[in-house]
């Protein structure tokens, strides 16, 4: 998998770069065979300010399929990555169903 690390407004340390690898490496886990590349862009919107403003978008690119795209905000980085991936997990698996059930069909209506 190619994983890129994006961080605007703030410097993104290898802790921070390893708990992304490692969580998305596990939540991305069963689309290995169709996942080609996955960008992720952290941001810190009010920087300073404070607030609910720490931002994870994570971009999955797949093999003959539009990208799927997620995003969260919470106050904490961390916090943000861990529900992003969660729902990219979720996100891929229902994309993936859908290719399934869709390859099935068509199999099935060509055999009629």
């Amino acid at each position: 998998m190619n994983l890129k690390a994006q961080a605007r407004n703030f410097t993104l340390t290898d802790e921070l770069r390893e708990h992304v690898s490692t969580r998305l490496a596990y939540s991305l886990n069963h689309g290995r065979n169709v996942v080609t590349r996955v960008v992720v862009r952290l941001s810190d919107v009010n920087g300073p300010r404070g607030g609910e403003d720490k931002c994870c978008g994570i971009e999955v690119r797949l093999k003959d399929s539009p990208a799927l795209v997620v995003e969260d905000t919470q106050t904490d980085l961390y916090v943000a990555i861990d529900r992003a991936a969660e729902r990219m997990d979720r996100t891929l698996d229902h994309h993936l169903a859908r290719r399934h059930e869709f390859a099935v069909v068509s199999v099935l209506e060509e055999g009629d």
